[in-house]
């Protein structure tokens, strides 16, 4: 008898069960694909790459328990054969490039369509590089963006406070905001705007993102610095 060919093997790791379904039916379409296991939390998702050694992995950044950006790091440095994708709602440059840096081989938008989810697969299963027209224009805007800034000089406005480094360092440790105003003495609402602060100095658009670009610049310890 004539050998079987194998099978194309994806696992799906989102927090929403409906847009895993979605995901799920967009793929299962295609001749020989076939969704394997599903994630809800990145660390989820990284036993299943150890279990079912999937070809391809799909994963949305801001994943519980351990995010995308993480999550992306531990599966590579284990099971580098597996090519992984980005699926999420966040439009920033920095992220697609964090993630990319962290192996990652594509970066898709929900918003983008089904047919260049399926291309976007195609691409990263081959060892390639996959951008959409949308998160390559981002890309670029955000290149023109830091150009922008760099020919305009930094000053002491656009650095965090010693309070809002603080609270930088305290998200880092994984407190909610609640946890924060308490061990701060100021209320949850002064917290959050701290927080909007922050983020609007520093120009990123999540927590994850906030926490990730802390890190990266020494603004604070890291998780693993932390006490």
């Amino acid at each position: 008898m004539p050998r079987r060919k194998e099978q194309f093997r994806i696992v799906i790791a989102d927090d929403h069960e409906l847009v895993r379904r979605g995901i799920r039916s967009i793929l299962t379409a295609h001749r020989g694909w076939q969704v394997v296991g599903e994630a809800s939390d990145g660390a989820q998702a990284a036993r299943l790459v150890e279990h079912l050694r999937p070809h391809v992995l799909i994963m949305e950044i801001t994943t519980p328990k351990l995010d995308g950006l993480e999550a992306t790091r531990k599966i590579l440095n284990d099971f580098p054969e597996t090519k992984i994708l980005i699926l999420t709602m966040h439009e920033s440059d920095q992220m697609v490039r964090r993630v990319l840096e962290a192996g990652a081989r594509g970066y898709i938008l929900k918003s983008d369509t089904a047919e260049q989810l399926v291309r976007a697969v195609r691409e990263v299963s081959r060892g390639k590089l996959f951008l959409t027209p949308k998160v390559s224009d981002i890309v670029l805007r955000g290149f023109l963006d830091a150009e922008q800034r760099a020919r305009t000089a930094p000053n002491d406005a656009a650095k965090p406070t010693a309070r809002e480094r603080e609270i930088l360092r305290l998200l880092v440790m994984g407190k909610p905001n609640k946890e924060i105003g308490s061990l701060l003495g100021i209320t949850v609402r002064t917290v959050e705007t701290h927080r909007a602060k922050i983020m609007l100095k520093l120009g990123v658009h999540s927590i994850a993102e906030l926490i990730h670009f802390a890190m990266d610049r020494g603004l604070v310890p890291s998780r693993s610095g932390a006490t």
